[in-house]
């Protein structure tokens, strides 16, 4: 099931998913959060492992946002439908997220780079080029599940690139799976504000890796993994679309594909 929200996306064929309600999801994150001094952190994580809570806006955060349709630009709130992240390219206006997020249909989107409470706090910027992998046009291949996106400068970003003021994380490819503990964060649609967690990944095939972290329910696909250098290791989505439950996600290996597709994104003029 895909971890779009219940919102209607531009992705064709969304299925539902049982939205989470916001007070049983408050509840279920302060329980995690009461019991994180009993869970032990490894040496190259930022914190307790497996363990979900909500983002405090900072820096790095802020390279972390919301899709939109272009339509709910002048009314944000409950209107997300999926994650995205600012990576860094030449012309520093790429963000990655995953393929079934973006679709083929044309629908007119915006990125929302920190998006809190219905606000935008660094401005909305355009989705003009997308770039998805051949696999996932002609069939939905579920391991050519992320795809890229060229943003221009849009409502309140000043006429910026979108890397110029949130930074980017470096999209690297050929990290092996498990080898540190990567962070997934992303916007559930039953919240207005993002959630994260660490863990480290397992291998699940040879071209999917898995992530075990709760409530990262529809909304999330998207999401980046974010290891400690600040490098982006994979990106929610692939198998399932993201996972049948929301307590186990997935993500494409990052490979050749991976590789490919980013060289041609962040070459886009």
């Amino acid at each position: 099931m895909k971890r779009t929200s219940g919102i209607q996306s531009p992705a064709r064929h969304v299925r539902r998913r049982t939205r989470t309600r916001p007070y049983a999801l408050f509840v279920g994150l302060v329980l995690i959060a009461a019991t994180s001094a009993s869970v032990a952190s490894a040496s190259d994580a930022p914190g307790p492992l497996g363990v979900t809570a909500v983002v405090t806006d900072t820096a790095h955060s802020a390279r972390v946002g919301a899709l939109f349709s272009a339509d709910r630009a002048d009314d944000l709130t409950g209107n997300h439908f999926c994650t995205a992240s600012v990576v860094h390219s030449p012309q520093r206006d790429l963000v990655l997220t995953a393929a079934h997020c973006l679709g083929d249909d044309g629908t007119d989107l915006v990125f929302a780079p920190g998006y809190r409470e219905g606000t935008a706090p660094y401005g909305l910027w355009k989705v003009e080029r997308r770039f998805l992998p051949e696999g996932w046009s002609r069939d939905q291949d579920e391991d050519s599940d992320l795809a890229f996106a060229v943003v221009t400068p849009g409502k309140g970003a000043q006429g910026k690139a979108v890397e110029d003021v949130v930074g980017g994380n470096r999209f690297v490819t050929g990290a092996a799976t498990g080898a540190t503990a990567v962070t997934v964060t992303g916007y559930p649609d039953s919240r207005e504000t993002p959630i994260s967690c660490t863990n480290r990944p397992k291998r699940h095939s040879a071209t999917q890796q898995r992530i075990d972290c709760p409530e990262f329910t529809g909304g999330t696909s998207g999401s980046p993994w974010i290891n400690g250098e600040h490098q982006v290791v994979g990106v929610l989505g692939g198998h399932e679309q993201g996972g049948l439950t929301p307590d186990t996600s997935y993500s494409v290996v990052f490979g050749a594909v991976a590789a490919e597709l980013y060289k041609e994104a962040a070459a886009d003029p």
